[in-house]
């Protein structure tokens, strides 16, 4: 794999690897890893400048609040509050913590542009890199097949649509609704381009 796509190593990305490790089912984890990695490469391949601390953090713990979403609040809300949490106990600036948390907040809003910055951008293109294969054409088959060996799927397609489903009704004018009800995103995931 390339060193651009290795997680970085710094106390920051520590903290977020032992709340994502103790939060989120091995399937969940993995995907974490993965739209690190998947955003990195699009980051690499768009040659954007980007700080990889920030932008692992925000992949490890972008999905935290999932497994357990609260009625009426957004799983995006929760899982920011839980990298706030790491942030501030690692002592971050809270232009850096705010990088994360909105990186975080925005990751599956619909065309979240580098307007957002480019955290906000890579996270959100990783994680639809993963979850539904958009752009996947954009990176060599050899990357992603890399990347998926090194942190399987583990049946994510089908935990992700249980746990999206999950969403959708807990929190009825969230993100997660709309895209299930217009976006075909039931649809969408069944038909990435990647087995489990």
């Amino acid at each position: 794999m390339p060193t651009q796509l290795l997680p970085p190593s710094s106390a920051l990305t520590r903290a977020a690897e032992v709340q994502a490790h103790r939060r989120l089912s091995p399937a969940l984890l993995n995907h974490s890893y993965r739209t690190f990695a998947f955003g990195a490469a699009l980051g690499a391949l768009e040659n954007l400048v980007f700080d990889r601390e920030l932008l692992f953090a925000a992949a490890l713990l972008h999905d935290v609040g999932l497994p357990t979403a609260v009625r009426q609040v957004d799983l995006t809300l929760g899982s920011a509050r839980v990298a706030r949490d790491v942030a501030e106990d690692v002592g971050l600036s809270s232009a850096a913590t705010e990088t994360i948390r909105s990186a975080i907040t925005l990751h599956y809003s619909p065309n979240v542009t580098l307007a957002a910055g480019p955290v906000a951008y890579l996270l959100s293109a990783g994680a639809a890199v993963d979850v539904v294969g958009l752009r996947s054409w954009r990176l060599p088959p050899e990357l992603l097949a890399s990347v998926v060996a090194q942190h399987p799927r583990l049946g994510f397609k089908r935990e992700f649509s249980a746990a999206f489903r999950t969403e959708a009704a807990r929190v009825p004018h969230g993100r997660a609704r709309f895209l299930r009800s217009y976006g075909a995103f039931d649809l969408a995931i069944k038909l990435a381009p990647f087995t489990g």
